[in-house]
């Protein structure tokens, strides 16, 4: 007989859905309806993050971003989702998979335009020097110890 507990694995709705986010109260808007469930942390995992984000029909992943040094993938689990790039928009179903590369200044987010909620899994690095650009909005972000936003000058908001 097995002991459960001794198992690396956890059924992700077991976790609480995280809804706030650390934008500044005038970009918040754009992600209401957005909930996150963070598998690597829960699973103690330190060298690379995993997340299982639910949009709500209405809903954006985040503001069009990219990082400096940070990949990103990301598989589509559940429902329809609207890819947004420079290239335009392309919808991905269950299954389709996205890869970000690290310093490629081409802004992406991830919006569900359609009647149902949808899911996504998002895997990405955790590197200090990681800089996050937002080319729709007077954002920059720099992740250092904790993540900072600033306006691009560099002011605080």
């Amino acid at each position: 007989m097995s002991n459960e507990a001794s198992f690396p694995v956890l059924d992700p709705e077991t976790l609480p859905a995280q809804t706030a986010t650390t934008y500044p109260e005038e970009l918040r808007s754009v992600v209401e309806g957005r909930e996150v469930r963070g598998l690597g942390d829960a699973l103690g995992l330190r060298n690379f993050g995993v997340n299982l984000i639910t949009l709500r029909p209405g809903a954006a992943s985040a503001q069009r971003h990219w990082h400096s040094h940070e990949d990103e993938f990301v598989l589509v689990v559940d429902g329809t989702l609207t890819l947004v790039m420079d290239a335009g928009e392309r919808e991905l179903g269950p299954g389709m998979v996205a890869g970000f590369v690290a310093g490629t200044p081409d802004g992406h987010c991830f919006v569900n335009r359609s009647a149902e909620p949808a899911s996504f899994l998002v895997v990405g690095d955790r590197l200090p020097q990681d800089d996050c650009h937002y080319p729709d909005v007077d954002l920059h972000m720099k992740q250092g110890l904790s993540a900072k936003f600033t306006r691009k000058d560099g002011s605080e908001f």
